[in-house]
Order: C-alpha cells, then sequence, then structure tokens
C-alpha cells in the first residue's frame, strides 16, 4: 500500500487512473518532459507509468502522484527511484509546467526524503540530474545536496547530487556516512 503524505500546500498520495491523462501531457510536452527521458507517446506514457507504480511493488517505495490540496489537481511526482540498473536509491520530481517556480518541488521532495529515511531507512540518498536542467541542479543546491561530479548513468551524462544524509528522527545533517557512496556505473 502506498502510504499518503501531506506538507502544506500538497498531498503525495498513491496514483490513480485519472492520472494518466496529465502524466502523458508532461511526458507529451517537450518542455516539461525535456530533463525526464523525453518526450514520449501515450503508449510509452502508459508503460513508463505502469513502472513508476510498479516500482511500488517491486521496491516497496517508488514516486508518489502530487496534487494541490486547494484543487486536488495533479502537478506532478516526487518520491524515491531506483530501477533495476541503478547504482543507488534516486531523490527525484517532475511538475507540470503550470506548477513550476512555486516551490512545490522542494516541499515535495523534502517530505519524499524524510519519509524515505523515516520509514524506510533510505538516508542515503542521490539525485542524478540533466547537466543541463539548472532549475533541477538549484533545487538539489537548496535541498542541501552536494555536486559529486558527472557521470554516465544508463548512456546518458548525469550530474550526481549527494543528498545529506537524513538519520531518521535526527534532524537533516550534512554530515558524510563512514562508507563511500556508490558510484555511478
Amino acid at each position: 500500500m502506498i502510504p499518503v503524505l501531506e506538507t502544506e500546500r500538497l498531498h503525495l498520495r498513491g496514483w490513480r487512473a485519472a492520472d494518466f491523462e496529465p502524466y502523458a501531457a508532461f511526458y507529451a510536452n517537450e518542455a516539461t518532459a525535456k530533463y525526464a527521458g523525453g518526450v514520449m507517446s501515450r503508449e510509452d506514457a502508459w508503460r513508463d507509468l505502469a513502472t513508476v507504480i510498479g516500482q511500488w511493488t517491486l521496491r516497496g517505495y517508488g514516486f508518489w502522484a502530487v496534487e494541490q490540496k486547494q484543487s486536488r489537481d495533479f502537478i506532478g511526482y516526487a518520491g524515491v527511484w531506483h530501477p533495476e540498473g541503478w547504482p543507488e536509491p534516486e531523490l527525484g520530481w517532475g511538475l507540470v509546467a503550470p506548477a513550476h517556480g512555486r516551490g512545490f518541488a522542494f516541499e515535495a521532495a523534502s517530505r519524499a526524503r524524510e519519509h524515505a529515511a523515516c520509514a524506510w531507512g533510505l538516508k542515503h540518498l542521490v539525485s542524478y540530474l540533466d547537466p543541463d536542467n539548472h532549475p533541477s541542479r538549484r533545487l538539489a543546491e537548496r535541498l542541501g545536496a552536494k555536486f559529486e561530479g558527472n557521470c554516465d548513468l544508463g548512456g546518458d551524462m548525469a550530474a550526481a547530487y549527494r543528498h545529506p544524509v537524513n538519520r531518521g528522527s535526527d534532524p537533516i545533517t550534512t554530515q558524510r556516512s563512514t562508507t563511500e557512496p556508490t558510484k555511478c556505473p
């Protein structure tokens, strides 16, 4: 079962059939899909969403659908992504164009990261970002993540940002673990 998380302005919740239309529109729009795997057909967006939902069963965590509390509108996704072949769990986010620049991604990613540490013990997260995705790079830095360098991730260049260690009930700190983080393949 996918837990429901709440922030001041958002619900992070499980996926609904009604989310497919805005999800497909997100991936049909070059501006929003550019840094999230690229433009997809409706059929490919369907398979992608099925993969996102399936990760909850296979890993016990994943991306939530993000909706505004006030309007109940789907505005994107946020959470932890760890597909087969990925070196470690990744904190990720993506929002529909009208939701950009309003602090929603920060709010959703912060809450997802906190839950990942407290509920699932995922205290060491990374975000793999397109080197040209300057808004997400700024967001990662605002979240306290530090740039570790560029790496090849599945044939694509990615900028790796290491998030602060979250010790669960302790406040998030920027102390590094005693073990080296997993490097990109």
